[in-house]
């Protein structure tokens, strides 16, 4: 995201690749100001979403991993994982599921997990991490790895996000979440420099649709009647809580020592 664009809000989780029209979303984006994260679900996936997309301006293709693959991907699949890293400038989306949809790979995900955090090149970039029905398991291993990571469309018990918060993690805030009693009486507990916006469009839903990354405007609207606080104010916490997230990864790749980071 080039320093021109630091004005732009973010939508740190969209799966870009699942609408029928990806380039359409990524223009409206671009329209409306929103800078978009296409995670995506594997290394096959964010190559291909690469061949497609190019270097289009105002996306950033995340190289993920999920947890709900960890059943069908193979070794093969971690080890290319793994030789793409270097090229990706976000990753997503990763994490655990014990849901149960989730819980039968329970063992196959913390293989994954685990060999992924141990990674020191994941310090260097933003990370944005799935934890449904694992979000003890998840963030422990998080704050063990020492990544400030973003809490996708976090659904656990409050006590659990004071751990996150406590190890510098993020949460982010869709469409969707807005309309949850149990979202609400979340976001009255975190603090506002922690939150982030995101649509995890198209699974997530925006007034009878699915959500479009430019629907991040109707999460700002509702932090600033939430907070009692007017919408440009709530847009200007959320543009200094990303630029605090970029500037995290980029002060941890220049103390990699790897001197690619002033390049």
């Amino acid at each position: 995201m080039t320093d021109s664009k630091s004005h732009w809000l973010i939508d740190t989780h969209c799966h870009i690749d699942v609408y029928d029209d990806p380039v359409a979303e990524i223009t409206q984006a671009h329209d409306a100001q929103v800078h978009v994260v296409a995670v995506t679900e594997d290394p096959g996936r964010y190559r291909l979403l690469r061949t497609r997309l190019g270097r289009r301006e105002g996306v950033e293709i995340a190289l993920g991993y999920h947890p709900l693959r960890a059943a069908t991907l193979a070794p093969h699949d971690l080890a290319r994982f793994f030789r793409l890293l270097p090229q990706a400038t976000w990753v997503g989306e990763i994490g655990l599921d014990f849901s149960r949809a989730g819980l039968p790979t329970k063992s196959q995900q913390l293989r994954a997990f685990e060999a992924i955090l141990a990674e020191p090149q994941l310090r260097t970039k933003p990370v944005t991490v799935h934890s449904r029905g694992a979000e003890r398991d998840t963030i422990t291993r998080l704050a063990q790895a020492q990544i400030p990571a973003i809490l996708h469309w976090y659904t656990g018990p409050i006590r659990l996000a004071e751990d996150a918060l406590a190890a510098g993690m993020y949460f982010s805030i869709n469409p969707a979440m807005i309309r949850s009693k149990k979202a609400n009486a979340l976001l009255r507990h975190l603090p506002a420099q922690r939150i982030l916006l995101e649509t995890d469009g198209p699974f997530a839903r925006h007034e009878s649709r699915p959500a479009r990354p430019s629907d991040v405007g109707a999460v700002v609207d509702h932090l600033a009647h939430q907070w009692n606080t007017p919408d440009g104010q709530v847009e200007t916490i959320v543009l200094a809580n990303q630029q605090r997230l970029l500037r995290q990864s980029t002060t941890a790749e220049a103390l990699s020592g790897d001197g690619s980071a002033g390049a």
